[in-house]
């Protein structure tokens, strides 16, 4: 009464009812009212809603986070892990998982997504039909999901449809200037429910962005100095860039995330149904040196491949029957094995002081080509059945436009250097008579081919495409063959061996090992 009474005189009483009812709340602090200034107040407020150029805000959902890693150290020991220093590394930004599964399933634009798998047939004859292979919801990986959450039991009174939330992942370096070293790092998620043609397109918004991540401070060796006395070497380096990643992941298999994982999430869709939605990690699409962090295993070693067991030696057999077998037999598996030789190995760093990549590490490691990493999807997701090396699909761009066929090319213009006379000059000059073709399909050829300046993947496919221009070495090795089969969008099941018969990679195989072995000039 006394503050009704007292002041200007203006107090109502529904203002005085009103004031008690603020106070009286749960979340009301008193301590925060011991320091409350208006005109501080009032001017943070201000700055907060001006700032429209920070696309970090947590009404749309972003958090600012850190993450520790622990730092080995050669000759060190310690009790165990825990007890070794950690790095404290900030900058993180991510959004939930979970909030963008809500989100998204509740969104008009999700009332085209496909709830229920479903196998896809090509009647080619009245007594014949194919089994064609379009959409992540026409795989049967998907069908085996769906089995797979439709098996759980059920909790008493749960009647919900059960459906998935099918996580496709991708994550790449960017580089924001032509000079200096300005980057960002996304992890960006799209929908296997959505058919491709929508997720094609930049106007249907259907990329989620997840998060933004940072690299290892650039007083890394400071900090670690600090602690040690002494800078890491190289190995140590890239060691907790390893753990970077991998703790960066587990912030985002956050608890949040698992329950639902293993419970699913009640979610009343935008068709008006309510569902109980399971999220899945479908595929995850990176360059190969992030498939190697992602996966655990050493960049370019004995086994490179982040999906099988095949050996360098063994990689020009590629497209044989016999590497065929191999790579289906000698799959990666995320099994207890592997764990129990990660955990032996983080033993012997830690607690032995054995250096990362020591003879006694490597002695555990190396017949797989793995990393004294634990693995987030291995720790969070592995005792539910997860294998993550199963998720880790060709990246068609990174690996084949600018990684194969990248080097083929290269090599093509160092032959055509070493042939002398104008070979070089009427190559350049083909490509830069050719026309341009559709709206961007192919574009104009400006500037010299075998000078390879500042060129994009899309640049290099335009490259490959033009085959008037070096028509019998492309046929010869069946490189537009096999481009062409792995960007097909309706995939007849009868197709497949193509990829592995004479008519495309085992003839691939066969002659690149013929053109590799043409001499290069120094």
């Amino acid at each position: 009464m006394a503050y009704q009474y007292s002041g200007t005189g203006q107090q109502s009483v529904a203002e005085l009812q009103r004031l008690t009812t603020f106070v009286g709340d749960p979340l009301f602090r008193h301590a925060d009212a011991l320091s409350f200034s208006h005109t501080r107040e009032v001017k943070n407020i201000d700055a907060y809603l001006q700032d429209k150029s920070n696309p970090f805000r947590e009404e749309y959902g972003w958090q600012r986070s850190s993450v520790k890693i622990r730092l080995p150290n050669e000759g060190t020991k310690w009790p165990s892990e825990t007890d070794a220093p950690e790095l404290e590394i900030p900058g993180v930004h991510h959004r939930s998982i979970i909030d963008i599964i809500e989100s998204v399933f509740t969104d008009d634009a999700s009332i085209s997504f496909n709830m229920i798998p479903y196998r896809e047939y090509w009647q080619c004859s009245p007594d014949r039909a194919i089994e064609v292979f379009s959409e992540a919801y026409s795989s049967p990986e998907m069908l085996e999901m769906y089995d797979e959450i439709n098996a759980l039991p059920r909790e008493a009174g749960d009647e919900y449809e059960r459906s998935i939330a099918s996580l496709m992942f991708w994550s790449d370096v960017t580089h924001l200037a032509n000079f200096g070293d300005a980057s960002l790092w996304p992890f960006y998620l799209y929908f296997g429910n959505q058919t491709k043609y929508v997720r094609g397109k930049p106007t249907a918004s259907a990329c989620h962005h997840v998060a933004y991540i940072p690299t290892l401070p650039d007083d890394f060796q400071d900090q670690y100095m600090k602690f040690f006395g002494e800078p890491s070497s190289s190995e140590v380096y890239t060691y907790c860039k390893r753990e970077l990643m991998q703790a960066i992941w587990a912030l985002l298999l956050d608890d949040k995330f698992m329950h639902a994982y293993v419970h699913g999430i009640v979610i009343k869709c935008s068709d008006g149904i309510t569902r109980r939605i399971f999220p899945r990690f479908f595929t995850y699409s990176a360059d190969y040196p992030e498939k190697v962090i992602l996966s655990g295993i050493k960049n370019l070693g004995q086994c490179p491949c982040p999906r099988c067991l095949t050996k360098k030696t063994e990689i020009p057999l590629m497209g044989s029957k016999r590497d065929m077998k191999r790579r289906i037999r000698c799959m990666r598996k995320d099994d207890q094995k592997h764990h129990r030789e990660v955990e032996d190995a983080w033993k012997l760093i830690f607690q032995l002081g054995v250096p990362v990549d020591g003879s006694r590490v490597k002695k555990i490691l190396n017949d797989e080509s793995l990393v004294p990493t634990r693995n987030s999807f291995s720790e969070k997701l592995c005792p539910h059945g997860f294998n993550r090396f199963r998720m880790f699909v060709v990246d068609e761009l990174h690996e084949f436009e600018l990684g194969v066929w990248k080097a083929i090319l290269t090599h093509l213009f160092r032959i055509l250097h070493a042939a002398g006379g104008h070979a070089i000059q009427k190559l350049n000059e083909r490509y830069r008579d050719t026309p341009s073709f559709g709206r961007g399909t192919i574009r104009k050829f400006n500037t010299n081919a075998s000078a390879m300046k500042r060129l994009a993947a899309r640049d290099f496919e335009d490259l490959l495409q033009v085959r008037s221009v070096h028509a019998f070495l492309i046929s010869f090795l069946m490189i537009d063959s096999v481009h062409s089969l792995s960007l097909r969008t309706y995939f007849p099941k009868i197709t497949i061996p193509w990829f592995w018969t004479s008519y495309s990679t085992w003839r691939l195989g066969t002659h690149l090992q013929n053109y590799a072995s043409i001499p290069r000039t120094p």
